[in-house]
């Protein structure tokens, strides 16, 4: 999971496309797995399963207090998180995006969580994602 997280993190921080608009990579990707999750999860099944990866989280990197998921599936203190730099803010996000892949991966299985991912990450090399004994 920790590895699929690295990887998606990657890939927002080389995405250049939205290049007028300032924002980090880590509230990129929480953007795009909002919009995907809630998608398929409605917007309360997206913040009740990020509340638990935030909770998880937490557990692991107690700096992730900053955080509160809303209502409506946003979280407050991203900016924070954010403007943290560096590899702790990185750090900080790898964790909660881990978490939350290995939710969706317990919760509905593998090759949905994959789907998902994809949808959201078209460019997302698939060949790169460890077969099915490895895991994501």
């Amino acid at each position: 999971m920790r590895d699929l997280a690295v990887r998606l993190l990657a890939l927002e921080a080389a995405d250049r496309s939205d290049a007028g608009v300032p924002s980090h990579e880590c509230i990129r990707l929480f953007a795009k797995l909002r919009v995907a999750l809630i998608g398929f999860a409605g917007r309360d099944g997206f913040a009740s399963l990020f509340r638990r990866a935030l909770a998880l989280g937490q557990a692991d990197v107690p700096t992730l207090h900053i955080l509160k998921v809303e209502m409506d599936g946003t979280m407050d203190g991203l900016e924070l998180l954010a403007a943290n730099g560096g590899d702790r803010g990185l750090e900080l996000a790898v964790a909660i995006t881990s978490h939350l892949l290995g939710l969706l991966n317990t919760f509905i299985g593998e090759p949905l969580t994959l789907r998902i991912v994809r949808d959201a990450w078209p460019e997302l090399n698939t060949a790169a994602v460890p077969p099915k004994n490895g895991g994501l």
